[in-house]
């Protein structure tokens, strides 16, 4: 006797099958929504003028110095006569 049950047994197997894949599919997209979509998986790189820039709007640098490292960056060295 099924008493009614019909195919119900195989909702119940598949059921687990449904909650992998959907935990699998949120997992999925919340990586893909983490990552950033400037590097797609490569390291973005700083020129050194922009390290220097960066490090003088921080405060890290004053003027002076930086006026300096921008000279010898540019090839001027207005440490030597």
């Amino acid at each position: 006797m099924m008493y009614g049950y019909g195919s119900g047994w195989i909702w119940m197997t598949l059921m687990p099958v449904v909650w992998i894949a959907l935990i699998a599919v949120v997992v999925w997209a919340v990586a893909r929504l983490v990552q950033r979509p400037a590097d797609h998986g490569r390291q973005v790189r700083e020129t050194p003028q922009e390290i220097l820039d960066r490090r003088f709007a921080l405060g890290e640098i004053d003027a002076e110095e930086h006026g300096r490292a921008r000279a010898h960056l540019a090839g001027r060295h207005p440490d030597q006569s």
